[in-house]
């Protein structure tokens, strides 16, 4: 996983908290789904490259 992945990805789980944080604050279901797809987006972006960084060695 290159270091530039590894900081994209922690944006994004970032941002998808922050989402889903501010949903569930002001009641808005729709920002608070979005932010949990956002984060499990970036779960499973981490994933696979460790899965990747595995393999390689």
């Amino acid at each position: 996983m290159s270091f530039t992945d590894k900081i994209r990805n922690k944006v994004d789980e970032l941002r998808g908290r922050g989402k889903q944080a501010t949903g569930r604050a002001a009641g808005d279901r729709r920002t608070e789904s979005e932010g949990r797809g956002e984060r499990a987006s970036a779960d499973l972006r981490q994933a696979g490259e460790k899965a990747k960084d595995a393999f390689r060695h």
